[in-house]
């Protein structure tokens, strides 16, 4: 049976990039402005994903999260230095092109749907993916509940103009398969990605990916 899907929605980070090291660096080098402890570049794994605001409350020690002022003054120093070395280090992870000229060739509708600030996650779409067409990019916006909220999702369908049932939301953490489910899309995992297989597993994916050329394999077959 001929798959019914048209369109192809991203998480942005540990997904379609690796932007870890330029993540840890950035907030690393503001703790140590502050004279506070740094973490390993893989813990970030775990601190990223929820937005900057959320990532930098968790890498702050209990008492220094509490303190909004504190916690804005840190968010600020990191979106200054982050400014600064978004693209340092960032790749495309290996197989994503492929992937993505694959879908391309079937007619897919591609989109990026991420919690990174908005600025930055079409800075990276525009640098990173500028090869392919995405009619929607979006990061986390004022006014915009970000994901596992179905609203940013369900924008994008709404811009592509197919029905959500009809798209694939690829994602690397359980936020995005719980948005997926939440938007009524179809929850496929990415183990390339930030997160490990049992996470994604039980926030809902229909789907594991061991490297992006699988999703066109499983295409294939549908």
């Amino acid at each position: 049976m001929k798959h019914r899907y048209k369109a192809a929605l991203f998480d942005l980070d540990g997904t379609l990039l690796d932007t870890l090291q330029d993540i840890a660096e950035s907030m690393n080098k503001v703790l140590e402005k502050h004279g506070l402890p740094i973490h390993p570049v893989d813990r970030y794994r775990y601190f990223v994903g929820d937005g900057a605001k959320i990532l930098v409350e968790r890498v702050l020690p209990p008492d220094k999260a509490s303190d909004k002022r504190y916690l804005e003054r840190c968010l600020k120093d990191f979106l200054a230095l982050y400014a600064q070395n978004w693209d340092s280090n960032a790749v495309l992870y290996p197989g994503i092109s492929d992937m993505l000229e694959a879908l391309d060739e079937r007619g897919f509708a591609l989109a990026v749907l991420s919690n990174k600030p908005h600025d930055f996650t079409r800075l990276c779409v525009k640098k990173f993916l500028n090869r392919w067409k995405f009619p929607a990019v979006f990061g986390e916006r004022p006014g915009i509940k970000r994901k596992p909220s179905p609203q940013g999702a369900l924008e994008i369908a709404k811009r592509l103009g197919v029905k959500p049932q009809d798209c694939i939301y690829l994602g690397d953490t359980s936020i995005d398969m719980k948005t997926a489910l939440a938007a009524g899309m179809f929850p496929v995992g990415a183990l390339w990605g930030f997160r490990d297989e049992e996470e994604l597993r039980k926030a809902g994916a229909k789907l594991i990916l061991a490297s992006p050329r699988d999703l066109i394999r499983y295409l294939n077959q549908a």
